[in-house]
């Protein structure tokens, strides 16, 4: 005897609509059960035993648990997520403000040393020596470990080097 073969057209397309449906359904339910147990551990107020007691209620019997979950504690769950939307909302603009303002005043810098070497107010080493500190914190002779009147200094027995006009 040969069993019944089955091709794609034979699957209704009722069938496919509720295999769609029940695997969407399946997908929020996770999300539901992740965002709970997110949220029993982000609630400052809870102590650790309520939290171990919802976190266990969440696992052993999970659609009781995150059903009963959001009726008793539902309100202040939508509130928790506001707050830590905007905690990360007021960092992030905290962290711009910061990195704008520091980063403006080394544009300005650069831009005002620039202007020194096209005049000829400083030469092109003095001019990388004070970018490099600048842009790296420290001056090059702190990070090599080279003496002050090391090579590529302007001192005895080397010839002063003239400003080029740009």
């Amino acid at each position: 005897m040969s069993a019944p073969t089955y091709l794609a057209y034979d699957y209704p397309l009722l069938s496919a609509f509720w295999t769609i449906l029940v695997f969407f359904l399946w997908v929020m339910w996770f999300v539901l059960l992740f965002r709970v147990i997110v949220d029993i551990f982000r609630d400052d107020s809870m102590s650790g035993w309520a939290k171990a007691g919802w976190t266990l209620f969440a696992i052993v019997l999970p659609f009781l648990g995150v059903l009963v979950y959001v009726i008793a504690r539902g309100k202040g769950m939508g509130r928790r997520e506001v707050e830590h939307a905007r905690a990360q909302q007021k960092a992030f603009e905290s962290y711009v403000r910061d990195t704008a303002r520091s980063g403006g005043s080394n544009v300005d810098e650069l831009s005002r040393l620039s202007e020194m070497r096209r005049r000829g107010d400083i030469t092109d080493d003095e001019f990388r020596r004070a970018k490099e500190m600048l842009l790296g914190g420290d001056a090059p002779e702190q990070r090599t470990g080279a003496a002050p009147g090391g090579p590529g200094a302007t001192g005895a027995g080397t010839t002063p080097r003239t400003p080029t006009p740009h």
